[in-house]
């Protein structure tokens, strides 16, 4: 403070000039990436080596441990199993019967849902029979279902099917009108003011504002269903009806991947049931990765709704 003088009554303080600091470093612009940099930065190589670290913890601790075949089989005799049921056993085929059904029940359970949404986002009275619905229904495990449904719809493929149904309808319905609710007051004022109304406004504005949630919700509907028809198909899956209205016999490829499961835990196969269930298991993968990875990449990813 002592080199400011006033003049003409303002202060003035003297002017200096710094010293030059000399170049500032920045580090490396550009630089070559690593062979495991390269190899890290590709999501499903490390996917893939989580999987192979499950087996070989798998294949160690049967190994090491000595556990019988009985009750933990070794990796490689699940594997083999899983070859020679896929060669022999007509394991593929089983595994499509399995996805037929869960793509029927799917899809009618998602109709569905969106129908108790788009009652539930435009009348008063479908937001409490949804909000009630899901609040009584939605606890209830779909399993629980099974025997009213062999009762109504018989030893086939639409009680599996009506099972089904309970596990997907609740979870998509839920989160897509949790979805619609959280939508901004500017996006819905937007749509006003294009005069957009009923189905167009649900259509344009609710849905790619509330994807994200629509995605969980289908998420969450297909590893339910999934589930629910393993479940079911461990019951009686290997006698639904074939096209002729006769059941199709035990031991035959009529069944499901759940018949197959239970009739091999019957005969004492173990490996060929590990074999079954890790079958289940590729299944969900490719699904999530090959299906709603690739829609959540081409969506909500794609217009920033959601972090990489």
């Amino acid at each position: 403070m002592s080199d400011i003088t006033l003049t003409d009554g303002v202060y003035v303080r003297p002017e200096f000039v710094h010293k030059s600091l000399g170049a500032a470093g920045h580090g490396e612009v550009e630089r070559r990436l690593t062979w495991f940099e390269r190899i890290s930065n590709v999501e499903p190589l490390r996917k893939f080596s989580v999987l192979i670290l499950v087996i070989v913890i798998w294949q160690l601790y049967t190994t090491i441990w000595d556990v019988h075949e009985l009750m933990f089989p070794t990796f490689s005799d699940t594997f083999v199993a899983l070859i020679d049921s896929v060669v022999n056993g007509g394991l593929l085929e089983n595994v499509w019967n399995s996805i037929s059904v869960l793509l029927k029940g799917y899809a009618i359970g998602i109709c569905i849902a969106a129908v108790l949404v788009v009652l539930g986002v435009t009348t008063r009275f479908g937001d409490d029979l949804l909000t009630t619905l899901t609040a009584m229904l939605n606890p209830l495990p779909a399993i629980a279902l099974l025997p009213m449904a062999m009762i109504w719809f018989g030893l086939g493929e639409d009680a599996i099917i009506f099972t089904l149904l309970h596990s997907i309808i609740w979870p998509v319905a839920l989160n897509t009108h949790v979805g619609f609710k959280s939508v901004s007051e500017t996006l819905r004022a937007v749509g006003q003011n294009y005069n957009l109304r009923g189905v167009m406004f649900i259509a344009k504005i609710l849905v790619p504002a509330a994807f994200p949630a629509i995605l969980t919700g289908l998420r969450i509907g297909w590893a339910f269903a999934w589930r629910t028809l393993i479940a079911a198909e461990l019951v009686f899956g290997g006698q639904v009806q074939d096209t002729s209205g006769q059941l199709g016999a035990e031991g035959s490829n009529s069944g499901g991947l759940g018949w197959i499961i239970f009739q091999n835990q019957m005969e004492n196969q173990t490996p060929y049931v590990f074999a079954g269930l890790f079958t289940v298991i590729i299944v969900g993968i490719v699904i999530e990765n090959f299906v709603f990875r690739n829609l959540e990449d081409r969506t909500v990813r794609r217009w920033g709704m959601q972090q990489a």
